[in-house]
């Protein structure tokens, strides 16, 4: 189960982040020609049924490919299948791919960004590929703003905060006084130092040693993150072990998961109320692939810096999900689980009563996880990736459209879940079945709900 505290941005943090407070198409026919899909990353294409609007379009159980595994209880991370097969793309698919590739690289093209048309755009799936959701992304989470001539100044100044922040709090006590005293030695011989004399050394105080017990010495505090340090290397090695990107003991794959243990130590440094609570590397990992394979090579080689600014703005929104002390306040997880099961009342009272009295599968044995790492832990990779474009471009906020797609995972297993007991459905919940992501969000988006009552702001 996962541990709960408070996050607290500090000041130096708050300057870093500061710039945060500002469908697929349907199937032309079997008639059409069929392309293989290029393989990029495992990609899982939708199987070319044809999703008209229909009554009660959520029942399509023929939809699903179920898979059965045995895995532990609902808070645990799940490791998903792999179940991406090679895809078949109609011509039609492929001409509204370029289209919605056309779209999107005019509107980031442009000196202000159209923010609500962007979001429009991105909510039906960015394409993959070229940096465009990298950059979307950006955008849409406000780490970049919509003025396009701004976005250089704010990225040279975001990245070098983070790597001061990396230096003062991730090296240790005597590899910052090297780094330190080099840069002294670097300013004195370059003229740019006026102290008179010779340079003094700035060296660790006589009672700051590696073997101090003294709670102010900077080497208590080092090592008082080892074993964070430790939980989230572990935690790095069973991140999406079928991808080579995060797996494997290549020095690409090493590489990566080096930088994103980096954002995750400083983060918990950061924020020692709440410090690390392990999931947080697969809420991490798209934002880190995403950055990472952008085709700016500018961009790729600061993956690291940008990915840490976007995770504490897309952590921020959900926050108070990890604070146990707010677990029964309008903004903990049990309120927001409560919102959950409001919302399968309003548009299924059949299946609301079916779960919640007669098998008595409350929320909170299957959609913790689902809400606290946003789904990271129920679908592929390439499935995740499409669905983060709705979450993050909705514009009522991250948690209205994810309250709405857990909604929609309820309601396209509508009949499995009828027809079963409390083993069954948890079971099934627990490990969500293979299914047409687009035809997911689909049911999503067309929810009824107030969304103005719980909406978040980014």
């Amino acid at each position: 189960m996962l541990k709960k505290g408070m996050l607290k941005l500090p000041d130096k943090l708050g300057g870093l982040v500061s710039g945060f407070d500002d469908k697929e198409m349907k199937n032309g026919g079997s008639s059409d020609p069929v392309l293989e899909s290029g393989e990029e990353l495992e990609i899982m294409e939708p199987n070319g049924i044809e999703l008209g609007h229909k009554e009660n379009v959520y029942e399509f159980d023929d939809l699903v490919n179920d898979t059965d595994v045995d895995k532990a209880d609902a808070f645990r991370t799940r490791k998903r299948p792999d179940k991406d097969g090679s895809g078949r793309v109609s011509v039609m698919e492929v001409i509204a791919a370029d289209e919605k590739r056309s779209d999107i690289e005019y509107e980031l093209s442009r000196k202000e960004i159209n923010l609500e048309k962007l979001r429009r755009i991105a909510s039906m799936g960015l394409p993959d590929g070229g940096g465009l959701r990298a950059t979307t992304w950006k955008l849409l989470l406000g780490y970049l703003s919509p003025s396009h001539d701004l976005w250089e100044k704010e990225l040279t100044e975001n990245r070098q905060k983070y790597a001061m922040l990396k230096e003062e709090l991730l090296l240790s006590p005597s590899e910052y006084t090297r780094v330190k005293e080099n840069a002294m030695i670097s300013a004195e011989l370059s003229g740019e130092h006026d102290d008179a004399g010779p340079l003094k050394r700035q060296g660790i105080s006589h009672g700051d040693h590696p073997l101090s017990i003294v709670k102010a010495s900077a080497w208590h505090h080092y090592f008082k993150h080892t074993e964070i340090a430790e939980q989230i290397d572990r935690d790095l090695l069973r991140t999406h072990p079928d991808i080579k990107f995060f797996s494997g003991e290549s020095s690409f794959s090493k590489k990566n998961r080096e930088a994103m243990r980096k954002i995750l130590l400083l983060f918990a440094k950061l924020n020692p109320a709440i410090r690390y609570v392990q999931g947080m590397n697969e809420v991490l990992a798209p934002i880190f692939y995403v950055f990472s394979t952008d085709t700016d090579e500018q961009n790729a080689v600061n993956a690291e810096a940008d990915s840490f600014s976007c995770f504490v703005r897309l952590l921020s929104d959900s926050v108070d999900h990890f604070c146990q002390q707010l677990d029964n306040s309008p903004v903990g997880i049990l309120s927001t689980l409560s919102r959950l099961a409001e919302l399968l009342k309003e548009n299924d009272e059949e299946l609301w009563k079916h779960l919640e009295f007669t098998t008595k599968v409350k929320p909170q044995f299957y959609a913790f996880r689902w809400i606290t790492l946003l789904l990271t832990q129920e679908f592929n990779f390439q499935s995740i990736l499409r669905i983060w474009d709705s979450l993050l471009s909705n514009p009522f906020g991250i948690q209205d459209m994810l309250l709405r797609i857990c909604c929609a995972m309820l309601l396209c297993m509508k009949s499995r879940l009828l027809s079963g007991d409390f083993a069954a459905n948890l079971r099934l919940l627990q490990h969500y079945p293979d299914i047409n992501i687009e035809h997911l969000l689909r049911v999503a988006q067309d929810l009824s709900a107030d969304t103005s009552s719980y909406s978040l702001s980014l």
